[in-house]
């Protein structure tokens, strides 16, 4: 059987790696946070941007959009957990947000 390509994290390594994630929070088994923009517009183009970087690694996100806001939660369904995975996914949106 092959290993898999991430790797779960748990325990105080799951929350050292969330203490450098500026503003990513632990909620219901998730890694999470909420994006707000000045409209729509904004809000929809930042989903897309995600979009097509997650598909470029394969791992998607968990979102809704309502409006100006968007919100994010992460987690690898394979694993029932947070993994490094979820971990580039939050960075690689942080700095698409930037």
């Amino acid at each position: 059987m092959s290993q898999p390509k991430y790797k779960k994290l748990s325990g105080n390594e799951l929350d050292e790696t969330v203490r450098t994630l500026r503003g990513w929070e632990l909620k219901d088994g998730k890694l999470q946070k909420s994006f707000k923009f000045a409209n729509f517009i904004e809000a929809f183009g930042f989903m897309t941007r995600i979009a097509l970087e997650a598909e470029k690694i394969n791992h998607h996100p968990e979102w809704s959009n309502v409006y100006d806001t968007v919100k994010v939660r992460l987690s690898t369904h394979d694993a029932d957990g947070i993994t490094d995975y979820d971990i580039k996914l939050a960075n690689i949106i942080d700095r698409t947000r930037a």
